[in-house]
Order: structure tokens, then C-alpha cells, then sequence
């Protein structure tokens, strides 16, 4: 994002449509917030069917791979899962009047809206990002006004249409949901300073300028997911879920499998797995032309290698590979901002390294995160509590998935007890507010009512322990 992008003003069509919908959506919030559980729950679930349905979908994610020119349509279609991973997290809590009581603290809780949420939708999941922020909004009785990303705002247009003709047939105002066509950086920091909240999902210059417009706002870090291979790995598993995570949607993912640290001992049986499991190993020379291809000189990613399919990458580079290869795998010669292939990838090319004790893969997990992508995501294959242990210590990052592939199951899957989500919080170590997965909770105000309860206050020698001393309170 440039100077001048962040200064200029918007033109007066873009202010006009900018006010016509804050204006409808206000009046449509006036009605959501006086419906009940049972009304935003059937609202819920027919938006998401709207998009979730198989044949929809499909015609979504063509339309958005078409629009973008970005990830892959097989992999994609398994986002739809996601979409009914929110339902089923939303469905299971409540958002209207009480929805906690504490009785051993005099406490109950009540579920408020937080208003008109801005949603920065990004151009990778222009439409999982609008469905699944819909129904948490729609849950917990928000408004959004959707900016979709420039390269796909076509896809997720359609996407918010789908879903407002869902509204529209069970009685509720389309306008809970609406989507902004005069899209710009301009445009969307204007309707980030106007709205309640912002969910801000997108690159780090977004989530920046979230974060600066004074309207409170949850964003994501920057990924570089990092997985720990140790000797008691099962490999076979660990060289497939590798393949998913990478590969899923080309890569373009911030929580793809960017980096494997691998322990000595086993190195050469996962390289050998992971080719069998698609990946092609590329040459040195052929890893000196990635490197010219995936950065410009000064060490930028380059746009035209981002989610691409691994021959298109290597064409890129100036070679090809079988038509049979799902991933390039290089091998890693060093880790630090030096070398580029430490750092975020998103594409479908994996770094590989060799570890010798677990006290340097720790070591080697710290720096990568040096790189980029501390407070996101790491993980690791292993069986060795101890070991499971030592990475959860001493990660900075916000969640670590045990034998799991990370692209798919850090925002939750249906055999983890994750939060769905497509918004992931990195904690301070990435510049965000929380360390979680962006769920229901955080489109919601709540109100704690809290009643008078039997005294609960230790004595000064409970409270100070060694310290209390009776004489100096005389």
C-alpha cells in the first residue's frame, strides 16, 4: 500500500454507495436485533446452504479461480466443508439473551450485537470468507458490509447475492448482508472508519491499515507454517499430510506447509515419501532459477508465482517437470532473512531441512519464525509427548497442530476441536489483538449481570504466604 493510496480521498460515487449502504444497513440491523435464537438460527443455516450446496459451490470457486487467475478448483472445493464447520460451531452456542451462567460466581451473561462489521475479503477465498463471516455475523445478529478483493470482488458479489436472496426468502432484510462494487484500498479504509467492527482478512498492509483507522478490529499475521519431523514420526502419514497442506489450493494458503524440519535419522525416508507422494525434487540449478523466478532483486515475492500449479512454477523458472508432480520440493541451505526460501512461500513449493537432536529443531523452528510468520501456526509429526511438549513451550505462534495437516486443520476440522474459522489471530508476536481462531465470540458484545455472592476472600496469610508478616499490619 503506497503513501499516496493511504491519503487519497474517495470519489463521490464510491461516498454514495458507501452511504446507501451504511443507511441500509442500520435499518436492517434494527430488525435482526429483535429476532429470536430460533429465527437467527434458521437465518443461519439458509445462508449457508445458499453457497455450501455442492452444485453452487462448484460454480463459485470456477467462477473465482477464472476471475483471480488463482489456486485450484479440486482442492478448493473441500472449503465448502469449512462453511459447514461454522454452521455446525454456531448452532451449537447461543448469541440471543442469556447465553452463559456462572452460578458459583453470581454471574450471567447476555449475547449483544456489535453493530455493522466491516469484512476485508481476500482474493484467495472470495467466497468461504463472506459465508463463513455471514453466519457468525448473522448469529450473533450483525450487519456486514462486505470489500471484496479488486481481482475477485465478481465472485464474492455473487456470492453476498446468494446469500441476500436466502435472507429475502425467509422474511429477513437482504440488507444484513451487502457487498461493495466500487471497490478500492481508498473504499475500504473509508468503510473500515465507519463501521463497528472490522474483520479483516488479507495481505499484512490491510490489516495494518485496519488496525490504524480507529474502528476496533480483529486481523490476521503472516504465515510460514513450519512443521517437526522427529524420529518417532509415522512417515508415510506425515509425507501425505504434507501433500494435502501444501497443496491445497495451490498453496496459497498463509498456513500451507511452507518449511519440514527434518530429524537426521529419518531425513532420507521422508524425502523418499514425500516424492512418492508427488513432490519433485528440484536440482540445484533448478533451485537457483525458483529463486530468480519467486523474487524480484529486491527480494520481493513475485505476483505471477503466487498459487500456481508446481509445472507452472517451474515454467516460471525456466524448466518443466512430469505432469504427475503436485509440489517442488528444494532442499534448504540455511535459515535467516538471507535465504529467501526460509521465509513465506505461498505457492506450491516446500522447504526441506535437516536437524540433528531436538534442541537444534527447536532452534531452527525459532528462526524460521525470525524469517516471518511468528504468532501463526507450526506443528509437528510426532509420538513423543515430551517432544510435543518442548515445541508448545518454546513456539511463538498461536496454535501447533500435532499430526495433522496444517492448511487444514488450523481453522478447524471436523476431527479437532478447533474453531472454524477463515480468519486465524497471531497474538502481538503478529501485530494482532488476540492469539485465537476468529469465532462467534468476537462478533459479539456481552453484558455480565453479576449478583451478590458468599463472600469469597482469603486471609492475608493465604493471599501472601511467606511474605505476611502480622506485625507490620498492627
Amino acid at each position: 500500500m503506497s503513501e499516496v493510496e493511504t491519503k487519497k480521498a474517495i470519489t463521490e460515487v464510491q461516498q454514495k454507495e458507501l452511504d446507501d449502504a451504511f443507511e441500509r444497513a442500520r435499518k436492517a440491523l434494527a430488525i435482526l436485533e429483535g429476532y429470536s435464537q430460533e429465527k437467527v438460527d434458521r437465518l443461519c443455516q439458509a445462508v449457508a446452504w445458499a453457497v455450501a450446496n455442492k452444485q453452487t459451490f462448484t460454480r463459485l470457486v470456477d467462477e473465482g479461480i477464472a476471475e483471480s487467475g488463482l489456486g485450484d478448483s479440486v482442492s478448493r472445493m473441500g472449503k465448502r466443508m469449512k462453511i459447514r464447520g461454522v454452521l455446525r460451531d454456531a448452532l451449537r452456542q447461543r448469541s440471543v439473551g442469556i447465553i452463559e451462567e456462572l452460578p458459583e460466581k453470581g454471574i450471567v451473561k447476555y449475547g449483544k450485537p456489535v453493530g455493522v462489521i466491516a469484512c476485508i475479503v481476500p482474493t484467495t477465498n472470495p467466497d468461504l470468507t463472506p459465508a463463513g463471516n455471514a453466519i457468525y455475523a448473522i448469529k450473533a445478529r450483525d450487519a456486514v458490509i462486505f470489500s471484496p478483493h479488486p481481482r475477485s470482488k465478481k465472485t464474492s458479489f455473487e456470492t453476498v447475492r446468494l446469500m441476500r436472496e436466502a435472507l429475502e426468502r425467509e422474511g429477513a432484510p437482504a440488507d444484513i448482508l451487502q457487498c461493495l462494487t466500487k471497490v478500492n484500498i481508498p473504499m475500504s479504509q473509508a468503510l473500515m472508519a465507519r463501521a463497528d467492527l472490522i474483520i479483516a482478512t488479507g495481505g499484512q498492509p490491510m490489516v495494518r491499515a485496519a488496525y490504524s483507522s480507529g474502528t476496533p478490529a480483529y486481523g490476521v499475521g503472516s504465515g510460514n507454517s513450519t512443521m517437526i519431523i522427529d524420529e518417532t514420526a509415522d512417515i508415510a502419514e506425515a509425507a501425505l499430510n504434507t501433500r494435502l497442506s501444501k497443496t491445497s489450493d495451490f498453496g496459497s494458503g498463509c498456513s500451507a506447509d511452507g518449511n519440514l524440519i527434518i530429524e537426521a535419522s529419518v531425513f532420507d525416508k521422508m524425502l523418499a515419501q514425500l516424492q512418492v507422494e508427488g513432490g519433485y525434487l528440484a536440482t540445484d540449478e533448478e533451485k537457483a532459477a525458483l529463486r530468480r523466478a519467486m523474487w524480484d532483486d529486491e527480494n520481493h515475492r513475485t505476483v505471477n508465482t503466487v498459487a500456481i500449479a508446481p509445472q507452472q512454477l517451474a515454467a516460471a523458472a525456466g524448466f518443466s517437470i512430469p505432469e504427475d508432480k503436485k509440489f517442488i520440493i528444494v532442499l534448504g541451505d540455511g535459515i535467516g532473512k538471507q535465504h529467501l526460501f526460509s521465509g513465506e512461500k505461498l505457492t506450491t513449493l516446500l522447504a526441506v531441512y535437516k536437524y540433528d537432536g531436538f534442541d537444534q529443531a527447536l532452534d531452527m523452528m525459532r528462526a524460521v519464525y525470525e524469517v516471518g510468520g511468528k504468532g501463526h501456526s507450526c506443528g509437528i509429526y510426532s509420538f513423543d509427548a515430551d517432544h510435543i511438549h518442548r515445541l508448545a513451550v518454546a513456539a511463538p505462534v498461536s496454535r501447533i497442530m500435532v499430526r495433522q495437516p496444517q492448511s487444514k486443520a488450523n481453522a478447524g476440522a471436523f476431527n479437532n476441536g478447533m474453531p472454524m474459522t477463515s480468519s486465524l489471530g497471531c497474538g502481538t508476536w503478529g501485530g494482532n489483538i488476540i492469539s485465537e481462531n476468529v469465532h462467534l465470540k468476537h462478533y459479539m458484545n456481552t453484558t455480565w449481570v453479576s449478583v451478590p455472592i458468599k463472600e469469597d476472600k482469603p486471609s492475608d496469610a493465604e493471599l501472601f504466604g511467606d511474605f505476611y508478616d502480622p506485625a507490620l499490619e498492627a
